[in-house]
């Protein structure tokens, strides 16, 4: 069974996304909010497995509402729903905390494998948004994490690149012979500096795509 809210600032079109998903008896839906300050309260209050929320929202956006969430650390997992399909709503959903980002020409079915997909701990992203895109956004976060490496201590490096390769913080802490503590610090500065919440599922996909974290060589 997977917890659902709603965040939707038309009531037709709320009450017709919940009717949907109680169609699916694996799907529970807790609780609606009409904008993104209720979604925030709703959140905080029935701590459901996903939020579906629009990205145009009375009061407090889609984006910002989705970044607050993401400090709360509830473990709510937030599919941005829109009309938007342009690559800068894509990123900046993404680089807010966003586990899903659905265009609303999709289908049922999408909604349906996107809710699955961000419960399980996994990323989704609408079928109309092409791969041509994805490899873009992961083109640019290789990019940004080879920066961020040449500002990085031999240690840090070290760091990163397990949880890259999926070590927990207490394997680091063992292996490198530091403190829980200061691994916890060090990941909240990597992200800090990458302008990204604290997801560390985001930095282990680079790992997939070969990037090493040593020093680049310079042309003199």
């Amino acid at each position: 069974m997977v917890t659902v809210a709603l965040a939707e600032d038309h009531t037709v079109v709320r009450q017709g996304l919940r009717l949907l998903l109680e169609s699916d008896p694996e799907f529970v839906v807790v609780g609606e909010a009409a904008d993104g300050f209720e979604a925030l309260e709703l959140v905080k209050r029935r701590k459901p497995n996903v939020l579906i929320i629009d990205l145009m929202m009375p009061r407090l956006d889609g984006l910002e509402t989705t970044r607050k969430i993401a400090r709360l650390r509830l473990h709510t997992r937030v599919v941005l729903l829109t009309m938007y399909g342009d690559e800068a709503y894509v990123l900046d959903a993404l680089g807010s905390g966003a586990a899903g980002y659905l265009v609303k020409e999709s289908c049922g079915a999408d909604l349906f494998k996107a809710i699955r997909y961000v419960a399980a701990g996994r990323r989704y992203l609408s079928p109309q948004l092409s791969e041509a895109f994805t490899r873009r956004y992961l083109q640019k976060f290789k990019t940004a994490l080879l920066k961020l490496s040449d500002t990085l201590t031999a240690r840090e490096r070290k760091v990163l690149q397990l949880v890259m390769e999926g070590a927990s913080g207490c394997d680091i802490g063992a292996r490198l012979k530091i403190s829980l503590r200061t691994v916890e610090s060090d990941l909240a500065n990597f992200v800090g500096m990458l302008g990204m919440n604290p997801d560390h599922d985001i930095i282990r996909r680079a790992v997939k795509h070969r990037v090493r974290l040593g020093r680049r060589t310079r042309k003199k």
